[in-house]
């Protein structure tokens, strides 16, 4: 009988676990990191996801991670479900991948490795596989335990999961620093290159409006909806890497055209995210440095959306994000929500600046939103801006902290009269704090 080719053969089959060390010090509950995990497997391809489970850690083993009891328990497991590869959803040092791989006779994979297999299976443009190369050479630096496949491999990935060679051939130092080092030369070409296009489009001066979110928050939908593109929009983790830009023409008064945007799809952020991976996609999120207005796209469905919405925020700032660059948070996915608790979140967005409750997928709150989004351009980008002063009792906390909200105090005075701003504000900023009155 012939033996079956590579395209017949079965898929891996993947056991799940997250470690667990001590949910009273994390910020999420274990479960639903488990299922984050199990969806980034999900989202390589050729895995068979097999099992899963929270396995819980007083503390974490130095040389297997898990304790003997724990290290036998899960062994049969994954022996009894015919496993090939285990995924660890957290760090795992290469002598603890080293042991555990020899004591379970799998191959192991921790968070890092994951998500750089899936950046490597959908990297699309030169700057997206050169930046997941120069990642994985730098995490594969540190892991001198495993041989360096990338460029003998067969399918989609690094070569962690499988390819040719994989146990035999032993990294190199030397080999991986040369790599890197032409790696960055490439790299630094390409970005020149996306350099000299943000120096074109800047001659004609579209404001950039990014989209920002966790991944899987409904990014690339609701780009496509309000572009009418067609950018890959799947229920998966990381479904789009490479950024994406589309002029829109934003509707007009009257039924007319209005103003133009560049507005850029940018890769999904995640808890955890590989320090080598911040680093290397620096550039690929320019953009949103670049942002006139930054669109923070939230999956309100998920159980853990404020969470989710607290790992963006660091990740902004560790990307040096101007706080005073305009936010609009996009609730997204409020179709799959009640309808109370739907009209709710409608009500909290009409009463709230800066939020806009949407469904990319039905359509609803698509209009408001863009009109949201053409006031905050209007307000940064058009009106002129005027030097006031305004003195307030100090008891009137309420008109002050609207014009900090509002950031167009430039300083601030106490005399026996109360508190004198300093303002630098639009007609329309003022319009707005006078109706307070």
């Amino acid at each position: 009988m012939a033996e079956p080719t590579a395209t017949e053969a079965r898929p891996t089959r993947a056991y799940v676990i997250h470690p667990d060390l001590d949910s009273r010090t994390q910020r999420r509950q274990p479960e639903h990191a488990l299922a984050e995990a199990v969806a980034l497997a999900h989202a390589l391809p050729g895995i068979e996801i097999v099992g899963n489970e929270v396995a819980r850690l007083r503390k974490p083993d130095p040389g297997r991670l898990f304790g003997k009891g724990k290290l036998a328990e899960i062994g049969e497991r994954l022996e009894n479900a015919e496993v090939d590869l285990v995924l660890i959803d957290g760090p795992v040092s290469p002598v603890q991948q080293r042991n555990m791989e020899k004591d379970w006779g799998v191959k192991l994979l921790d968070r890092t490795g994951l998500i750089l297999e899936i950046f490597a299976d959908r990297a699309r443009t030169r700057e997206g596989v050169l930046q997941v190369e120069l990642a994985a050479l730098s995490y594969q630096r540190t892991r001198l335990v495993r041989a360096w496949t990338h460029l003998e491999r067969q399918r989609g990935g690094l070569g962690f999961v499988g390819g040719p060679g994989e146990t035999q051939i032993e990294a190199d130092r030397r080999a991986i620093d040369e790599q890197m080092t032409r790696l960055r030369r490439q790299l630094e070409r390409v970005v020149k290159t996306r350099t000299l296009h943000r120096a074109a489009r800047a001659k004609v001066p579209y404001p950039i409006v990014a989209l920002v979110g966790y991944t899987n928050a409904g990014k690339s939908t609701l780009f496509n909806r309000l572009t009418g593109a067609d950018v890959l929009a799947k229920d998966m983790l990381f479904a789009t890497l490479d950024p994406t830009m589309r002029g829109v023409r934003l509707p007009g008064a009257n039924g007319g055209q209005g103003r133009k945007i560049i507005l850029s799809d940018t890769v999904g952020f995640i808890s955890d995210l590989p320090t080598e991976l911040v680093a290397a996609f620096r550039a690929t999120l320019e953009e949103v440095l670049e942002a006139d207005l930054i669109l923070h796209v939230r999956d309100i469905s998920h159980p853990e959306t404020e969470e989710q919405a607290a790992d963006v925020a660091e990740i902004l700032e560790s990307l040096g994000v101007d706080e005073d660059v305009a936010l609009i948070e996009v609730w997204n996915k409020i179709d799959a929500l009640s309808q109370d608790t739907r009209d709710a979140l409608r009500r909290t967005d009409a009463r709230t600046q800066g939020i806009q409750a949407v469904s990319a997928l039905t359509g609803e709150g698509l209009d408001d939103l863009v009109a949201a989004i053409d006031d905050h351009l209007s307000e940064v980008l058009d009106e002129p801006k005027s030097e006031g002063i305004v003195t307030l009792p100090f008891s009137d906390g309420r008109r002050r902290a609207w014009l900090h909200e509002a950031g167009v105090v430039q300083r601030e005075e106490s005399g026996e009269a109360g508190l004198t701003l300093h303002l630098l504000w639009t007609d329309r900023q003022k319009a707005g704090f006078e109706a307070l009155e």
